[in-house]
């Protein structure tokens, strides 16, 4: 088992990979930017070591400085968290190299997967069922209109590197295929450095569900049921659940399976997510697969009483998995709360906190960083803290998550508590008939 871990993150993934190390016995350090030198991931690592400004680009994402910060503090593994470096086949090549252990996928495997064109046809190759369109990337615009045409409008435009909905363009008629193209080239140039595209027929009336797996370094996977993350704005996920209101047993095990299908097939290693979107008639298409921890996955650990971090860890250690598929025994609901003004477009809203009181009682978890007298920097994502109930049902879950945001104070900042309390209480929420469109008819009361 590993020593020491170094947690190449911040925030509350940060102080969450923190708790379990204690746990199992395995000292942390703690990296850190300047602005987030008050950062509780600071206070409560074993060590911490700053590792630049407060831009991202000079300290997060530094590969040479948090290699350093690891060798300077002799920790024999690194744990990405989510998001920064956590899906980079540099930065696990990287620690390979410096005989550090990379807690996450190999740099082959996030190659494979990480690029979404790739990633369909490897797993058009394991029989995973994908979306209709591009087996990769489009060659050039000519063959962008005949593709159109063949998989029938209306279609999807995506970036072959993207995320966060960058260089994304939905087509409904010819006329508008060549600016489509056109502005999703743009925008993936700017944001990725990569203008290649590709290809899939849009699914009306989509839903966004996922599933959890789990790989060993000896070729077995395991999944953990499904999430539902289709509550979303501008492709960035603002609530989730499990189980999904939509889900069938039948669908579940057809699911669970073409994911652990995917991992198998690709010799995955460690927790990942196979992403799908299911249509109305419960049809399901492969998505992308994401090479690490998600931001949603306490809830799978409440309904089936599991810690992936720590199994993460242990994955990584070498220790085989069970082989058991996991199945929801409860349901849980996560509200990601942001530093933002839901009545002003969600209008990002860094600054102090003055003011805080955390909600909590049975069933009730909170994963977060922040405090009272806590300085939001700007310069990172606007998710300050995630708030997670579980109950026996979905009726009682709703009931405690209005019950918890009505505990949950916050002073000093705009959140977006007033949003998810308003959500709690929407007609098509509450009868769990909704889709990723949901938020395009969504309105902030006063």
């Amino acid at each position: 088992m590993f020593k020491k871990i170094l947690i190449a993150n911040r925030g509350e993934i940060a102080l969450r990979v923190i708790r379990t190390c204690k746990e199992m016995g395995i000292k942390t350090v703690a990296v850190y930017s300047k602005a987030d030198a008050e950062s509780l991931h600071v206070r409560f690592a074993d060590e911490a070591v700053c590792i630049g400004p407060a831009p991202s680009s000079e300290s997060y994402l530094k590969m040479s400085n948090i290699i350093a910060a690891a060798e300077i503090t002799n920790a024999d593994a690194i744990h990405p968290g989510y998001g920064f470096l956590s899906e980079n086949a540099k930065f696990s090549n990287l620690c390979e190299e410096h005989n550090i252990k990379f807690i996450g996928a190999s740099g082959k495997m996030i190659d494979q997967m990480g690029d979404k064109a790739n990633a369909k046809s490897t797993m058009i190759a394991a029989g995973v069922p994908c979306v209709p369109g591009s087996e990769g990337v489009i060659k050039d615009f000519e063959e962008c209109e005949k593709l159109a045409v063949e998989t029938g409008y209306p279609v999807m435009l995506k970036a072959s590197a993207g995320g966060g909905g960058k260089g994304m363009r939905a087509v409904w008629k010819s006329e508008d295929l060549k600016d489509a193209w056109d502005s999703a080239r743009q925008e993936s140039k700017a944001a990725f450095g990569n203008d290649d595209m590709y290809m899939e027929k849009l699914i009306e009336e989509p839903r966004h569900i996922e599933i959890q797996v789990v790989g060993d370094s000896f070729g077995k996977a395991c999944h953990l049921s499904e999430r539902d993350c289709s509550v979303q704005r501008r492709h960035q996920k603002l609530t989730e659940e499990t189980p999904s209101p939509f889900m069938t047993d039948e669908l579940r095990d057809k699911m669970g399976e073409a994911a652990v299908k995917a991992a198998e097939f690709i010799g995955y290693e460690g927790a990942g997510t196979v992403e799908f979107l299911v249509d109305k008639h419960r049809n399901f298409y492969f998505m992308e697969m994401n090479t690490r921890i998600q931001v949603e996955h306490p809830i799978t650990e409440e309904v089936v009483n599991y810690d992936l971090i720590r199994e993460q860890i242990l994955v990584a250690a070498g220790v085989p998995i069970s082989g058991k598929n996991y199945y929801p025994q409860l349901h849980s609901i996560e509200c990601r709360i942001n530093a933002e003004d839901p009545h002003n477009n969600f209008r990002p809203a860094p600054g102090k906190i003055t003011v805080l009181h955390t909600p909590g009682g049975h069933g009730v978890r909170m994963d977060t960083h922040v405090y009272a007298g806590y300085m939001i920097p700007p310069n990172y994502d606007s998710m300050i803290a995630k708030l997670i109930v579980t109950a026996q049902t979905r009726e009682e879950a709703i009931n405690k998550m209005k019950r918890a945001l009505d505990e949950f104070v916050i002073e000093g900042v705009k959140t977006t508590i007033p949003f998810h309390r308003q959500l709690m209480d929407h007609p098509d929420y509450v009868s769990g008939n909704y889709t990723t469109k949901f938020m395009e008819d969504f309105e902030m009361k006063a």
